[in-house]
């Protein structure tokens, strides 16, 4: 499915609507360049599985895990990852093979340990549509 959003909130709700859908076992490969929305798609999913807190980037942490919604959530930003090896080091199995939601942000850094099996979401700008325009590609 190819959406297109012209504002954060319509990407926010968009990652909203995406969550309902969500099931126990879920790994979402969340993909595109700085600045293109990654984190807000994020807060939107948060919303849509009904947590409350504050959704940011785990840039430094890694991952942030949210657990008070239908679903717990694992939110996982690997910009920071040297080495894919560090993710055993978190135990990112635990994540990713539990009974929760996981969203990978810049999974391509950690391409090796990405099983097979995932929901892919594509999110680009063109700035010839305007500043705020995102082109987000869900594949299945």
């Amino acid at each position: 499915m190819i959406y297109e959003t012209n504002c954060q909130e319509e990407t926010y709700n968009l990652g909203k609507e995406i969550a309902k859908s969500a099931n126990p076992g879920d790994i979402i490969r969340l993909d595109g360049d700085l600045g293109v929305g990654k984190t807000v798609f994020t807060q939107g999913f948060a919303e849509g599985l009904g947590i409350d807190d504050y959704i940011n980037s785990p840039t430094f942490t890694i991952v942030q895990v949210y657990d008070q919604g239908r679903l717990p959530l694992y939110h996982f930003d690997a910009y920071r990852i040297g080495d894919f090896e560090e993710m055993y080091e978190i135990g990112y199995e635990e994540y990713f093979f539990g009974n929760g939601v996981t969203i990978v942000e810049w999974a391509s850094l950690i391409e090796e340990i990405m099983p097979e099996n995932v929901i892919r979401i594509t999110i680009e700008k063109d700035l010839e549509k305007g500043l705020d325009y995102r082109k987000i590609v869900v594949e299945e």
